[in-house]
């Protein structure tokens, strides 16, 4: 196994080049082992996503897990969060999902839950270290089926119709990217109020109509363009499994992660006053602003849903979020990111106004920033360029904050640069009070980055 597939939040890589289906024979072994080490007979929940390769990997994956006497359930093809919910639902041990996410077609990979919290860092190194020595428990397993979907659905359902029933109904697109969410979005729309259109549903790994991921603008125009022709109140996107959420408001104009947990943030508020609410590095300062006008606790954190989540427990926050889409509620949820559920409880709180989304964005103070921007930069560079980086501005006596790559803080504003965990780039971000300044704090940054040979791409973004 290729060491580098075992990333920070999960293991991904591309497949056939870095992670093949013997991978998945392993890691069923590994991680049933470690599951095995504190549970006699151990139930593990397996779902896949809709990529080429996932059947072939979900099946090697369990019998792999057979192979050491795990009770698998398979829930089948379906969203992360579907599996999540399986794991709280049928009271499992551990899940495991079979995905690329909002990585390009050709990767895949897993993500991998230990009694209902994240398995991650140092734990999926120690699955790595065990695979090496192929230290696996022996056994006999059992492997049942189990069709999810109408559980999940009616969960998601009762939480909207138990909350947001006196709601007006919204006139709604939605973009599922012939990602996982297909098939569970055709039967969701048929239950509740409002007028919906969608785009895309057939799952289908080669995702045809655009790539995976709605953190990318490009991505979001065919959204942009039916929310427009067909004058509807907002328009929904979401990734490849189901994790993220994409917002396109009434004008066609992006809502990126960090500004939709400000609505999420009122909400939550206003029943639960002075939570802590979570966002990560690359959210807007304002995001943490107003969370504290409204007498919350904004708090900073590092990227990664894993990483997330495990804050979110220590603090006993009740709402977080990533600029990324991750959304993730513990209010009356049980924490993990749901893009279905964010999007239902979205449609439900602008149901209960007058305001559109558009109008009630625009109250805000006018910032000028930039969506993520994506550097491309190898797996071992992008770490030893933001170490390079901090040194220079440690030499140049500024203040930074390392809590997840440079985050930098100036009067007018600030910048970003991290490596992402998930992709073979840098991740860069700015915003200032004036579209004068952003620029040159562009211009700044970039002078960092030319001596690497690299360049701020905003098409990439």
């Amino acid at each position: 196994m290729k060491s580098k597939i075992l990333r920070a939040y999960d293991i991904r890589g591309i497949v056939d080049e870095e992670l093949s289906e013997q991978d998945a024979w392993n890691i069923g072994k590994s991680f049933g082992s470690i599951v095995k080490d504190h549970y006699e007979i151990p139930k593990i929940a397996v779902g896949y996503d809709g990529r080429l390769s996932s059947p072939a990997l979900k099946k090697r994956l369990i019998e792999g897990l057979l192979t050491i006497g795990i009770q698998v359930i398979e829930i089948g093809l379906g969203p992360s969060p579907m599996l999540y919910y399986a794991s709280h639902f049928l009271k499992c041990h551990a899940a495991i999902m079979v995905t690329g996410s909002h990585n390009p077609l050709n990767h895949n990979g897993f993500k991998l839950v230990f009694e209902n919290k994240p398995f991650f860092g140092s734990q999926i190194q120690s699955l790595g270290h065990r695979i090496a020595k192929k230290d696996f428990h022996e056994g006999i397993g059992t492997l049942e089926v189990y069709d999810i979907k109408n559980d999940y659905l009616s969960y998601l359902l009762n939480d909207f119709s138990n909350h947001y029933s006196k709601g007006k109904p919204l006139k709604v697109t939605w973009d599922a990217g012939n990602g996982a969410t297909g098939e569970l979005l055709k039967l969701l729309i048929r239950q509740i109020p409002g007028e919906h259109i969608l785009l895309n549903e057939v799952i289908d790994g080669r995702f045809p109509a655009h790539g995976p991921d709605p953190t990318i603008a490009k991505n979001l125009i065919q959204l942009q363009r039916t929310v427009l022709q067909e004058e509807c109140d907002l328009g929904i996107a979401f990734d490849g499994d189901g994790d993220r959420i994409g917002i396109v408001d009434d004008q066609g104009e992006i809502i990126w992660g960090d500004q939709l947990l400000k609505l999420y943030a009122e909400e939550v508020l206003m029943d639960h006053p002075g939570a802590t609410i979570i966002a990560d590095v690359k959210a807007s300062q304002t995001l943490f602003d107003y969370v504290n006008t409204l007498g919350g606790k904004g708090l900073m954190w590092a990227t990664g849903h894993s990483l997330i989540k495990a804050k979110m427990s220590e603090t006993k926050s009740l709402l977080a979020g990533e600029m990324s889409g991750h959304i993730f509620f513990a209010d009356r949820h049980p924490g993990y990111d749901d893009a279905l559920y964010a999007a239902l409880r979205l449609i439900g709180i602008l149901g209960q106004r007058t305001q559109k989304l558009n109008s009630w964005h625009k109250n805000f103070p006018e910032i000028f920033n930039t969506p993520e921007i994506r550097i491309d930069c190898s797996q071992q560079d992008k770490f030893n360029v933001i170490d390079s980086i901090k040194a220079m501005l440690d030499h140049q006596h500024q203040t930074y904050s390392d809590l997840d790559g440079i985050r930098v803080a100036v009067e007018h504003g600030w910048w970003l640069l991290r490596a992402s965990h998930t992709q073979e780039a840098i991740v860069a971000r700015f915003e200032a009070n004036s579209l004068e300044y952003l620029n040159k704090l562009k211009e700044k940054v970039e002078g960092y980055l030319q001596q690497f040979n690299l360049t701020l791409n905003e098409t990439s973004a």
